[in-house]
């Protein structure tokens, strides 16, 4: 059995040296922490379509065909180097805290000009960008062909994409282009046998009046991944999937019968999928989850179950709005008064539940007002209890929601001093 064993070792070093005679060698080397030098575990090397993960101890080993490695991981500035430095690649800790700008936001002046300033001056240092927003239109001239067949293209907002991202740059802002994928309107109605039906076969409409297709349909996959793909040759530095799920409406109908496995598989897939293309752009992958999710074993009937999610995310991102948390959370029955247990806890259950690191979570946070409970303003308690939250809990940053894209310098700090004076946590039961 042993010399057995030998043999088919022996036999796959012969296969892989035939595969790589031409030209290819075995690059090795180690993926560092940049400030102390410890090995980075978990790390993601690709060259090509090769991927590789570090060991324990920051090591790899990747063939190279003397295209440049790539090098990512949670809570780091990704990085590209040729082979011969790929000795040791030291990667520098970075936390985006960023704002979010829908289809029209980044191209009104009076809305991006103030999200400028205010990454200028606060501790703001990234941009969530609707690459294609709620309504399925694709913000930039796209040569995914089907944009312009379903009339995705029939308003541009950003005439140049990569002008854009290299200012963005220039300033140092983090870039994370956002996909509404399984809520589209435009391509429901082009093609309407994609469209999630009504029991009595029309397509239905959610409380927007927007159509939406089929999470289980090959050809919905495809054209939002390509765009994906597109947005990460551009140069996005990451890349997030919204409502990738299934509608909370019960009665409606699929391509196949709605039940949570399949449900599960849908999603999960259409994720497997996507990352797997988007590897050889050393792009970072994040999904939008609704906070319930972080708590539900099941998948809360929308195909979302926390742990399938975590196997194909660089970033989950769930979206800790209290105004979202209709039952609350434990104790907390009043989600808006209490804002920073509704972060924390959240966050800690979907930690204790994945066992990922804490560096693997971005949380949505709430910068509009109140629609379910109060109607309160969600102003600079509010927020910084939130960031609070999420800082104190070790998050890769947070993101502040408002759909109107109208924020102020409330709830946060300065580039160098705190503009508030810290709010002490309210003292709660885990």
């Amino acid at each position: 059995m042993r010399s057995l064993v030998h043999v088919l070792l022996v036999l796959g070093l012969l296969f892989l040296s035939e595969v790589c005679v031409f030209g290819c060698e075995l690059v090795e080397g180690r993926v560092l922490d940049g400030p102390t030098g410890a090995g980075l575990a978990g790390a993601t090397v690709t060259c090509g379509m090769g991927v590789v993960r570090t060991d324990g101890g920051g090591r790899f080993a990747i063939f190279s065909d003397g295209e440049p490695l790539r090098v990512r991981a949670a809570g780091y500035r990704r990085v590209e180097v040729i082979p011969e430095k790929a000795a040791e690649v030291a990667l520098a800790p970075f936390t985006p805290k960023a704002l979010y700008l829908s289809f029209y936001g980044i191209s009104a002046p009076s809305l991006r000009n103030p999200a400028l300033e205010l990454i200028e001056s606060t501790e703001l240092n990234a941009l969530v960008i609707d690459i294609k927003g709620d309504r399925g239109m694709v913000c930039y001239p796209s040569q995914v062909a089907q944009a312009a067949g379903i009339g995705a293209q029939k308003v541009i907002t950003v005439r140049d994409p990569k002008a854009l991202l290299a200012s963005l740059k220039e300033r140092g802002i983090y870039t994370i282009g956002r996909i509404v994928v399984f809520k589209d309107d435009l391509l429901a109605a082009a093609r309407p046998d994609l469209a999630v039906k009504t029991a009595t076969g029309a397509s239905w409409r959610d409380g927007e009046k927007l159509r939406w297709v089929d999470p289980f349909s090959s050809e919905v996959w495809e054209y939002n991944i390509a765009l994906a793909v597109e947005a990460a040759a551009l140069g996005f530095d990451e890349i997030q999937f919204d409502y990738v799920r299934f509608p909370e409406r019960a009665g409606l109908v699929f391509s196949r019968p709605n039940v949570q496995a399949h449900r599960v598989e849908a999603v999960s897939g259409f994720l497997a999928g996507a990352r797997e293309r988007l590897n050889p752009y050393n792009v970072a992958m994040a999904a939008d989850i609704f906070g319930y999710v972080c708590w539900n074993e099941n998948d809360t009937n929308i195909g979302q179950q926390l742990e399938r999610l975590a196997e194909h995310l660089d970033y989950i991102s769930p979206m800790l709005y209290p105004s979202g948390f209709t039952f609350g959370v434990g104790r907390y029955r009043n989600p808006v008064a209490n804002p920073y247990e509704i972060v924390l806890l959240s966050l800690n259950k979907a930690q204790q539940r994945t066992g990922l690191s804490t560096l693997r979570f971005r949380p949505w946070l709430q910068a509009f007002r109140d629609y379910a409970f109060d109607r309160r303003t969600f102003g600079a308690s509010e927020i910084r209890l939130q960031t609070s939250a999420s800082d104190e809990f070790g998050s890769n940053g947070w993101m502040l929601w408002n759909p109107r894209n109208v924020y102020s310098t409330a709830g946060l700090k300065s580039e160098k001093t705190d503009i508030l004076a810290e709010l002490e946590p309210t003292t709660f039961v885990r």
